[in-house]
């Protein structure tokens, strides 16, 4: 079989000369051909490189926007050349790669040697946070699990609040949810960080809420109801790993445009009639929250329209 590893080296040195010559993608194939030549050997899957090389520029943007989802205090221009491509062709080859070819710890560990071998002295570290965060995200099994080296107790680690709402508005005598997507593909509710500044450090799981709900998309809400909250572990890639506690609320918002906020991580945000939410795709641990505020609202609507009948 042909050497991947090595192809990846050759991949990495050709988006590392593109990115930082500042050249235009027309010329990527010209330095791929010219890295293969001199670094390649007689054993380098050519086809290999070609694929991974170009889906990595096609899906440059979305990949560009879990890095800062995946690592916020680090901005994709400030992360090192060589770390930043890494991680591209990690994300690429973990989000968009054949499973069946390229298992989602092979992707991880093959960036991780590539950090080793190409970046600085942390950059082994700083990948391998990046990208297990990523592979947490994406709902894989034991996602929610302390490695057992650690030996740490999930209550020992530090713990970050954040508070979500599933937010609804009455529109032309429907139900409007209003739900945002991300760049891994799912519909999920808007949440944000409770207390993370010193100026707010006091404030409620409801303040918090309404806040990063204005923030996020534009809306002014109402609480009505707690819906319930969930809890699970998260790796940080400089922190380490952590516990993230949402709570979730039902609020109620006027029928407005949806302002989404520029960051990392959400790529989309929409009204949804109640009855056409049951073919999106959501996360599992979402679910329940879901359908527990779904069913709150049917239990309004049916109560609203025995008062009218009445």
């Amino acid at each position: 079989m042909a050497n991947r590893h090595l192809a990846r080296s050759v991949v990495l040195q050709s988006l590392f000369e593109w990115d930082t010559s500042h050249a235009e993608e027309s010329a990527v194939p010209e330095m791929l051909a010219r890295n293969v030549e001199e670094f390649g050997g007689e054993d380098t899957d050519k086809v290999f490189m070609e694929s991974l090389l170009t889906g990595v520029l096609a899906k440059r943007a979305d990949l560009d926007l879990v890095i800062g989802k995946a690592a916020p205090d680090w901005p994709i221009d400030k992360i090192a050349p060589v770390d930043r491509n890494i991680l591209r062709i990690g994300l690429f080859e973990l989000l968009f790669a054949d499973r069946t070819q390229v298992p989602a710890k092979v992707a991880i560990n093959e960036a991780i040697e590539l950090a080793k071998v190409f970046g600085g002295e942390s950059s082994g570290r700083f990948v391998n946070g990046v990208l297990g965060a990523v592979y947490k995200e994406m709902g894989e099994p034991g996602k929610d699990e302390v490695g057992k080296k650690e030996k740490v107790r999930r209550e020992d680690l530090p713990l970050q609040r954040l508070g979500g709402a599933i937010v609804y508005a009455k529109h032309e005598g429907q139900y409007f949810l209003a739900l945002v997507h991300d760049v891994f593909g799912h519909w999920t509710l808007s949440k944000g960080k409770i207390g993370d500044a010193p100026e707010i450090a006091e404030e409620t799981a409801e303040e918090g809420t309404i806040r990063e709900i204005k923030e996020e998309l534009g809306l002014d809400i109402v609480i009505k109801a707690k819906i319930g909250e969930n809890e699970y572990i998260a790796s940080h890639p400089e922190k380490g790993k952590m516990r993230k506690r949402v709570t979730y609320f039902l609020a109620e918002s006027p029928y407005e445009e949806l302002l989404l906020e520029k960051k990392g991580g959400l790529d989309d945000a929409r009204w949804f009639r109640l009855q056409d939410i049951l073919d999106l795709n959501f996360y599992d641990d979402m679910l329940p929250i879901v359908t527990a505020a779904v069913q709150q609202l049917l239990d309004r609507s049916a109560t609203e329209k025995e008062k009218i009948h009445a």
